[in-house]
């Protein structure tokens, strides 16, 4: 498993670049956020509808299936970008310098592949599914209250493209590390070690103790 990461910043352009993809990234992962949120309320208006009128939310399952996408696609890059997604990391944790650039490179590339393979297989589903002349523009709807499937098929690969960005600027900033041995690459996640973890969780906890605006009358008895 990943430990937690750290991302690290300056002025060169790939950071600037990583700055700037993750302004959207973190939109996608609001997105994301706030469809588990609405599927929530559709639960207590389904659930409450049944219990106390006999009348449940029509197309509840319809639209849980629309929201799947945004749930499961829409936050991947954002994840990617920290370093969060589960990977057996045993041999590489032990790595460092340009040995631990190197796998990371050629781990990135080969998902980055996967991904642009992923792109264009659920593009063409999409495809399939769009059509200008059909009525709402669908040739496929769902089965209950006939909900358009298109724009859900949409959603995975725009997600699907924009990890492949975050995956091509990782790419960037591990080969560059790789080719002029960099310690720490910016653009990158950085996995901590335990005591790294903990010390830098010991830091943010005594800054807020110490920080006198967290207290009462900025501080003062």
């Amino acid at each position: 498993m990943a430990g937690h990461a750290s991302v690290l910043e300056d002025d060169s352009l790939l950071s600037r670049i990583d700055t700037s993809l993750l302004r959207l990234e973190r939109l996608l992962a609001l997105i994301s956020g706030l469809a588990v949120f609405s599927l929530m309320v559709l639960a207590v208006i389904s659930v409450g509808g049944r219990n106390a009128a006999n009348m449940p939310l029509p197309g509840y399952v319809d639209w849980i299936e629309q929201a799947m996408p945004l749930i499961a696609f829409l936050g991947i890059s954002y994840v990617q970008r920290d370093g969060g997604h589960i990977r057996m990391d045993i041999l590489i944790s032990r790595l460092h310098g340009r040995a631990l650039w190197f796998f990371e490179l050629v781990s990135v590339l080969l998902i980055l592949l996967l991904m642009l393979a992923l792109v264009w297989g659920s593009w063409s589903h999409f495809d399939r599914s769009f059509d200008w002349s059909a009525p709402m523009w669908s040739r496929d709807s769902s089965i209950d209250i006939g909900i358009p499937l298109w724009p859900a098929k949409l959603l995975a690969p725009v997600a699907f493209s924009v990890l492949s960005l975050r995956l091509v600027l990782q790419a960037w900033g591990y080969g560059r590390a790789f080719l002029l041995g960099l310690k720490n690459p910016v653009a990158v996640p950085l996995i901590q070690d335990t005591a790294a973890q903990a010390a830098a969780e010991a830091e943010q906890l005594d800054g807020a103790i110490g920080n006198p605006g967290n207290e009462p009358n900025g501080g003062q008895g």
